[in-house]
């Protein structure tokens, strides 16, 4: 972690986001993390914020545009941390695409187009496009269309029930603990940080990875929190 990096982030006003932003800051690092958000953030040191339309068509070319001008700086990474989580079951399967497929999509591909190598995407814990259910195979979907953009290397983030989340009621973290494995708990903080750790050890590196609880919280331990 000798060399200055930058991160680009997306989804970074959620509760894994924001938690993966403070991991991010607490490396020293991290020169910037650069918040791209549909409306203004309050101010803080070493936070960037540019607001964009994410639904615009050309919201993908204003990414590319702003990859590009960070980069300029040194190493950067790009970060999604986009997520509906617990709310999924109030949208519609279309609208999980046009959000975890379009918006995400157009991110990478903006990212990747001004030469980002490193992609860190937000998952969830059985994953896949083939899922009888909806929320995995959106997710499923999701990692699809991010592996196919071609970044040199992907980290795919599969967290299971995540405690500490304001959006998980505390029966359903409960009912994780005694869970084994992948779909077990993982907390906020620790996913956070494995995000964070990913971009300050990784970024140099190429090929897929993907992490699931027990390796985000080995990955999350070998940078100070």
């Amino acid at each position: 972690m000798k060399q200055n990096f930058a991160a680009i982030v997306l989804g970074g006003t959620g509760q894994v986001g924001g938690a993966a932003v403070a991991e991010l800051l607490a490396i020293p690092e991290c020169r910037e993390v650069v918040m791209v958000t549909r409306k203004p953030i309050a101010a803080r040191s070493r936070v960037r914020n540019v607001v964009l339309d994410t639904g615009a068509a050309d919201f993908a070319g204003r990414t590319a545009a702003l990859a590009r001008e960070v980069s300029s700086q040194g190493p950067v990474s790009a970060v999604s941390c986009v997520g509906v989580g617990s709310g999924s079951a109030r949208w519609s399967e279309e609208a999980l695409q046009r959000l975890e497929l379009g918006v995400v999509g157009a991110f990478a591909r903006g990212c990747r187009d001004a030469g980002i190598a490193q992609f860190c995407l937000l998952s969830a814990a059985g994953s896949s496009a083939r899922s009888r259910f909806r929320y995995a195979r959106v997710m499923g979907m999701k990692e699809d269309t991010v592996r196919n953009i071609g970044f040199a290397r992907l980290a795919i983030f599969r967290p299971g029930i995540i405690v500490g989340n304001a959006h998980t009621p505390a029966w359903v973290g409960w009912l994780g603990s005694i869970v084994p494995g992948s779909f077990g708990t993982i907390d906020q903080r620790i996913l956070g940080r494995s995000i964070a750790a990913e971009v300050a050890l990784h970024h140099r590196e190429v090929g897929q990875v993907i992490y699931e609880n027990a390796a985000m919280k080995k990955l999350a331990a070998r940078v100070q929190g």
